[in-house]
């Protein structure tokens, strides 16, 4: 796998959480902790994806 696909496929797996969270907070009764990890899940992505950008 080359830099420019495993950005691509860390893309995928933010705009996944991303939707996994907003259906999170809308979720009644849903829980604040595992809303918590999703966005921390999602900002290292984000961070990684940053990283590799910065370096191709």
């Amino acid at each position: 796998m080359n830099l420019s696909s495993h950005v691509e496929e860390l893309k995928k797996k933010h705009q996944t959480l991303a939707q996994e969270v907003e259906a999170a907070q809308r979720a009644p009764g849903s829980n604040d902790l595992e809303i918590a990890e999703l966005k921390k899940q999602k900002l290292r992505l984000k961070e990684e994806i940053e990283r590799l950008s910065i370096e191709a």
